[in-house]
């Protein structure tokens, strides 16, 4: 898929768009994917459960989530989609309510029953009052009406994350030299600068500076990305990340601040890093 390529999309009533824009609503609808802002925080690498017969509407769905440095997994019906939750344990579900079978109201009445406490998004095309009160009585934490903007989905979903994921108050922040990087904010400074990373460079720099003077290969620094998840990363990403990396931090790859390339092996944290407690621990 590549930005501007169109997709019929019946359920959304219109086509969907790959491409640098808002989502248009009235008469043919768009959900739009590739946008990469800022100006929001970075959340850690949650697993997300999208459950959508549509396998276009799942792909679309699946690559704005992606973009956030998330997990996704993915279910076409009811059923597939209990198991795929019992299995995986999801941080959040995305489910349709209009499946086959199943729908998604039973999905999460289910899941409710069997314990799941994650947070449930029902995604539907039904506006009435009387639908989204069946919704939330059934379990769900917030209902989204189709069309929808995905600003506006991927903003309710960091808010689900920021409520229900736990923090480890015993995780250190990291400094070195004027840079101060937090994972209890998930936020790093440089010289009491905030330096606007993306969740795949926050991952890295994390991962150095956990372990300073050790060299990283690119499997190594692709797992501290995406844990057992590999959606196919490749050591070329890994540089291309690592220099946009460099970039934010003023480093010079000939005589590195921070970050050094170990030729044919990785790279690593050059820099002496102080442990501290985290100033958003309890």
């Amino acid at each position: 898929m590549t930005d501007g390529q169109q997709f019929d999309t019946p359920k959304y009533g219109g086509r969907c768009s790959l491409e640098h824009t808002r989502c248009q609503a009235g008469g043919a609808s768009r959900i739009v994917i590739g946008a990469s802002w800022t100006g929001h925080t970075l959340l850690p690498m949650a697993t997300i459960l999208v459950v959508d017969d549509d396998p276009k509407i799942r792909e679309l769905l699946r690559l704005y989530v992606a973009r956030e440095g998330h997990r996704v997994i993915h279910a076409g019906d009811g059923p597939e989609a209990l198991e795929a939750a019992a299995r995986v344990r999801p941080d959040l579900v995305l489910l349709d309510v209009m499946l086959p079978g199943l729908d998604g109201f039973e999905v999460c009445r289910r899941l409710r029953d069997d314990g799941a406490e994650m947070p449930i998004l029902l995604l539907t095309a039904r506006s009435g009052d009387s639908d989204k009160v069946i919704g939330l009585d059934t379990g769900a934490d917030d209902y989204i009406v189709k069309p929808f903007s995905p600003r506006e989905l991927m903003a309710r979903v960091r808010a689900q994350l920021r409520r229900h994921r736990p923090r480890n108050p015993d995780e250190p922040a990291l400094a070195s030299d004027g840079l101060f990087l937090d994972p209890g904010a998930v936020e790093v400074r440089l010289d009491g600068r905030v330096v606007d990373l993306t969740p795949f460079e926050f991952r890295i720099l994390h991962r150095l500076m956990q372990r300073p003077g050790r060299v990283f290969n690119r499997d190594e620094l692709i797992d501290a990305i995406h844990g057992d998840d590999d959606p196919g990363i490749t050591d070329r990403t890994i540089d291309v990340h690592l220099g946009r990396l460099r970039r934010k931090l003023g480093d010079n790859a000939s005589a590195p601040r921070f970050v050094a390339t170990v030729r044919s092996v990785g790279y690593k944290f050059t820099a002496p890093v102080e442990r501290r407690p985290s100033p958003t621990a309890a």
